[in-house]
């Protein structure tokens, strides 16, 4: 056989395995465009239902629905302000003692902590984000609760009491219990994202601070912490979104009460609870429309909290990766 035969063979040969890699890439491609547009999918779809679903509580109500404080099945009249009241209430109360815990405890996971000491408490950390709500309710009821009534809900009312934010009866169901879980539940989430923030500081930042002579905690509040702050930032808005959603442990320890109190101490309601409680005995269709319309303001209300967080976090893990060891 001529070497000329022989070369457009092989030719013919490569040309047909490089058609080939593009066909199966064409494939993937499409495949996966595919599954991404699935997703997409199925979130329009759960707007649509809700949408569809709430028509007849926004006809009747309109934006009063927002603002009314009125909850009252037998008579047919419907106001969410209450429920979003304690949603947002409790979620921000969370936050403001989730916040400095664990951001702390991220700062000395990354930064300060031996990388032993450090996988053994991140896995403890994960190992408590997978523990189920009910789970932390049922363990709230019998621990959390007795502790708040006898010991730390009386000690704020005879401390703090003349603010009127700790007035009342101590009964250990309420707005502040309901924090302290939901505070425990964002915790996980917090330490983790915030944690994976700060190792992607780069490393010559700090080796940069250390060179200057400053100290290794110095390098860290003044070098590191600012440069991860997006990230941070993202992780608090993520925990907001856990918090602003969680059910079960919450509806365990709130007191399910629809009003508005001032105060701290005072049982309340959120959506997550009040659709928990009430959508399975709705017992009219004005009812039910009024629960789904409802869960369409937190499900409006988590994914805007979760892009904003989601484009924090991308903001900083853009910005490089290190760390000393």
């Amino acid at each position: 056989m001529s070497a000329p035969a022989t070369t457009t063979r092989g030719l013919g040969r490569t040309r047909g395995l490089r058609a080939g890699l593009l066909g199966a890439d064409s494939a993937a491609h499409l495949v996966t465009l595919f599954f991404a547009t699935t997703v997409l999918a199925v979130t329009l779809f759960l707007v649509w239902e809700l949408w569809t679903h709430s028509a007849l509580s926004r006809a009747k109500f309109g934006f009063h629905f927002l603002t009314g404080t009125n909850w009252d099945p037998v008579a047919g009249d419907f106001g969410a302000l209450p429920f979003i009241y304690g949603t947002l209430l409790s979620s921000l109360l969370a936050l403001m003692i989730s916040t400095p815990v664990g951001v702390g405890a991220a700062i000395f996971l990354a930064e300060l902590a031996p990388a032993g000491l450090s996988t053994a408490f991140t896995f403890l950390v994960e190992l408590l984000a997978a523990i189920p709500s009910v789970i932390l309710g049922l363990l709230s009821i019998f621990t959390l609760i007795p502790l708040m009534r006898q010991y730390v809900d009386p000690f704020l009312k005879h401390t703090l009491g003349f603010t009127g934010l700790f007035a009342g009866p101590a009964s250990g169901y309420g707005y502040l219990t309901a924090a302290v879980i939901l505070a425990i539940m964002t915790l996980p989430y917090i330490i983790s994202i915030s944690r994976e923030a700060l190792l992607e500081v780069p490393r010559d930042q700090r080796e940069a601070a250390l060179a200057l002579g400053a100290t290794r905690w110095e390098s860290t509040i003044q070098i590191v912490v600012p440069y991860a702050r997006l990230g941070i930032f993202g992780s608090i808005f993520l925990g907001l979104a856990r918090a602003l959603g969680e059910t079960m442990a919450v509806t365990m320890v709130i007191g399910n009460d629809p009003a508005i109190h001032a105060s701290l101490l005072a049982p309340g309601y959120t959506i997550a609870s009040v659709i928990a409680n009430e959508f399975s005995e709705a017992g009219g269709d004005l009812h039910l429309s009024s629960l789904v319309e409802i869960g369409l303001v937190l499900f409006f209300l988590t994914i805007v909290i979760n892009a904003l967080a989601r484009l924090l976090i991308v903001a900083t893990t853009k910005k490089g990766t290190g760390r000393i060891t």
